[in-house]
């Protein structure tokens, strides 16, 4: 059957040439863009060799978007460029087509894929291809190139077009439906790892595949009739071919106007390009993720009793995915604490080293727990320190000083205050205390200044206070008492009267009340008085017989004087031990043992008049004076 094909031989032959010409450019150029790419790594690699021995450790474990996936999903967009004809009815490009494929990775490099590829919308041909075979790729950072073979079937349906046969007679609609053959695929692409969703998420930059296929549609219904007609009024078959089931008239290359549909049947050996792009996500890992590591620290690393210890713990390595589990020991103290950072109470703790275990765990395979020790030290309290000082440092008998003590912990452990002295009395319980020296004898007091931590450490200081010895006391004085007024009796101007008694009394008591005093009993004489000195003579021994014979006082401790004070009186006088009456009152005389007391030296008179003077203070005064 010899056709002319009308829009197709003539219409299509330099347009689907110039499509073909398109698709090799575009094949050509991703090759290209793949090699640089290896070439680039490849130096890149070899100029960082280096380095990568250097940190050996880190190069063992794949950086972040470096591990090998285990599985990888495509899907995107794919260009199918076919190379072949029918009877001279050639395949077209399809421009619009979807891939899809999944590989899994035994290793880091070899795997095996399935493809399903669909290109079922072109200009008068559709196409489907399942394959499946091995992939090879080359990870590298940030991207991964691939190679893969592929062997599986393919769908097939066309060349579909508007023809004519032979002899002019047409229009036709050939057609050839959709059959199963064989397909073969080689080629590769370059992968590009994307930062997002924890490196899940990849683009496929490109990827070119060379494919072979093949289908047999069979043998063709055409008729060689120059009358076969749509109607069937020719001699030929062709009417009943154009309704025979399988027939798939597409309309975008079908003439609604032609005379009958035929079967174009034949062989399909094609020779395409397919270029494609889209996402990539990724699956699982080929490298088994690092093993959990954990480090920690304690802060600060020596401590008291009683001080905090914190301890902190980083764990590398933990899957994002999964809670982490944090727990602690410790071989002294308690440690509190569910996270990363533990607490430890050290209050109970004897001094000494001690270490705190932090466990993590996030699942019971190998790798996902890990340990880290840290330890601190608990050092001894140190005592406290002390010191002691006074204020003022000398004093007088009985006088008081303020002992201050100032007390330091370098832990700042609480103190108490205590003191003693070695004479004296020392009261206090804070930072001060009262040294008090009444009745201590001169010469230096030791004070001592003790302070004790709640830990029972103590620590003490002294300090000295020196009390003066006193003064030699003053002489003693004498002390003017009572007087006696003879004015009264005119008859016996010497006679004591009982008026006197009074004052003797007083008298007598501070001689009883001074035992090693003496009494001096002045007389005196009035100035127009006759015989005015025995007079004053007397009157002093008649008092003097008086304090005697009444009140018992031993005579030697009375001595008797006359003095001017130009009255009729006798001024009585106390003299303590050590005084001296002559210097403390000047211008008396003593009076003559031969002067003897009345026979009536002292009367009962009712009452005696007695006259007390402030002669104290005269005497003072006199002894001021002198």
């Amino acid at each position: 059957m010899k056709l002319l094909y009308r829009n197709v031989v003539e219409d299509t032959g330099m347009e689907h040439s110039k499509v073909r010409s398109t698709g090799r450019l575009l094949a050509a150029v991703c090759v290209f863009g793949l090699g640089s790419v290896l070439i680039a790594q490849t130096s890149s690699s070899s100029s960082t060799g280096a380095a990568a021995n250097a940190t050996q450790n880190a190069a063992t474990k794949p950086a972040a978007g470096m591990n090998p996936s285990r599985a990888d999903i495509f899907l995107g967009y794919s260009y199918l460029a076919p190379h072949g004809n029918i009877q001279g009815a050639p395949y077209k490009d399809v421009n619009v087509g979807a891939i899809g494929s999944g590989a899994y990775f035994f290793n880091k490099y070899l795997g095996g894929e399935v493809s399903l590829a669909s290109h079922p919308d072109g200009p008068g041909d559709g196409f489907t291809t399942i394959n499946g075979g091995p992939i090879v790729r080359f990870p590298l950072e940030g991207m991964t190139p691939f190679l893969h073979g592929l062997v599986g079937t393919t769908r097939i349906g066309g060349p579909n077009y508007v023809g004519t046969y032979s002899d002019g007679v047409g229009p036709v609609n050939f057609v050839n439906p959709y059959r199963w053959g064989t397909s073969l695929t080689a080629g590769g692409g370059l992968d590009y790892n994307l930062p997002f969703f924890h490196h899940h998420l990849g683009l496929r930059l490109f990827q070119v595949d060379y494919q072979y296929m093949h289908v047999s549609f069979g043998p063709g219904t055409g008729n060689t009739d120059p009358n076969a007609s749509a109607t069937g009024t020719g001699t030929g078959s062709g009417t009943a071919a154009a309704f025979r089931g399988g027939v798939r008239p597409l309309s975008s290359t079908s003439d609604p106007n032609a005379i009958g549909t035929e079967i174009l049947g034949g062989r399909a050996n094609l020779n395409a390009v397919q270029l494609s792009t889209g996402i990539l996500w990724h699956m699982g890992s080929i490298v088994p993720p690092p093993p959990v590591t954990y480090t920690c620290s304690a802060s600060p690393t020596e401590v008291y009793p009683g001080d905090p210890v914190t301890v902190t713990c980083n764990a590398q390595n933990l899957n994002p995915k999964k809670t982490p589990t944090y727990t602690w020991t410790s071989t002294g103290g308690k440690v509190s604490g569910t996270s990363s950072t533990g607490n430890v109470d050290t209050s109970n703790l004897a001094p000494g080293t001690y270490t705190v275990t932090g466990h993590v765990t996030e699942g019971n395979k190998a790798g996902q727990s890990a340990d880290g020790n840290a330890t601190f030290t608990v050092k001894q309290f140190e005592p406290p320190t002390i010191s002691c000082s006074a204020n003022p440092t000398t004093v007088n008998p009985g006088e008081s000083a303020t002992i201050t003590a100032q007390g330091v912990s370098p832990q700042n452990r609480p103190l108490t205050y205590s003191y003693s002295a070695s004479s004296g009395q020392v009261s206090g319980s804070n930072g001060t205390a009262t040294l008090t020296t009444t009745g201590v004898a001169p010469g230096a007091i030791t004070v001592t200044c003790n302070v004790a931590d709640d830990k029972g450490q103590t620590a003490s200081s002294t300090t000295t206070v020196t009390v003066n010895a006193p003064p030699p006391p003053p002489a003693p004085k004498v002390e003017t008492l009572c007087s006696i007024n003879f004015g009264r009796d005119k008859r016996r101007p010497e006679r004591v009267d009982n008026e006197a008694k009074a004052c003797l009394d007083d008298v007598a008591l501070n001689l009883q009340r001074n035992a090693d005093a003496k009494a001096v009993l002045v007389g005196s004489s009035a100035p127009n008085e006759r015989h005015a000195a025995k007079a004053a003579a007397q009157r002093a021994v008649n008092t003097k017989s008086y304090l005697v014979n009444e009140k018992g006082i031993d005579p030697s401790r009375i001595d008797v004087r006359t003095g001017n004070a130009g009255s009729m009186e006798v001024q009585n006088y106390l003299v303590p031990a050590g005084a001296n009456f002559d210097n403390d009152v000047p211008g008396t005389s003593p009076v003559s043992d031969s002067v003897k007391a009345s026979r009536n030296a002292y009367g009962h008179a009712r009452k005696a008049t007695t006259t007390r003077h402030h002669a104290h203070h005269h005497a003072k005064k006199t002894t001021s004076t002198k």
